[in-house]
Order: structure tokens, then C-alpha cells, then sequence
């Protein structure tokens, strides 16, 4: 499975802000060099979605705001369920 995401680092908080035209908004508290809020991004979508980090992984857009997470273990409905009920709640 996979979902769209468009990353907003430098953020004060780690945490899933909105779904909108098919994108999860997404912010990451750490700056976007040598790869620090992809991986942060994956720890955090991680948390959320209670899946390990070797369950996700970026097939695109390793240098974009915009990327593509693939997702194996969950369906498209427990996905959309688990990130829905995350907004509003950050981690550091």
C-alpha cells in the first residue's frame, strides 16, 4: 500500500496535520539535511500507524517535500483509520 505525503520540516513538533486531495500533511521537527526529516518522518508514521520502521519506506521523493511511503502490513483502511484519529496529537 501506499500513501502520498508532503512533509513540512523545521516544525516546533513531530505530527500528522491534515489529509487533503489525497496527500497526508505531514510535519517533522528536524531540518531537512542528509536525510535527518526522512527519518524522522519514518519514525514518526512508524509510531502512528504501530508498525515497525522496516515496514515503511520511501519509494519517492527522497529530495521532496512531496514523497511516496510504502506501507506493508496494513491495509488502505486500517491506514486511513490509524493517521485520521493521530491528528492533533504530536511527539517530539
Amino acid at each position: 500500500m501506499f500513501i502520498l505525503v508532503r512533509v513540512h520540516p523545521n516544525a516546533t513538533c513531530n505530527e500528522v496535520v491534515g489529509f487533503s486531495d489525497e496527500v497526508w500533511q505531514v510535519k517533522v521537527s528536524a531540518p531537512p539535511v542528509k536525510g535527518k526529516a526522512n527519518k524522522e518522518l519514518i519514525t514518526l508514521l512508524a509510531k502512528v500507524l504501530g508498525v515497525g520502521k522496516s515496514s515503511l519506506s520511501i519509494a519517492k521523493g527522497h529530495t521532496s517535500r512531496n514523497k511516496v511511503i510504502a506501507i506493508d502490513g496494513l491495509n488502505e483502511e486500517e491506514v486511513m483509520k490509524r493517521l485520521s484519529s493521530s491528528y492533533g496529537v504530536s511527539s517530539r
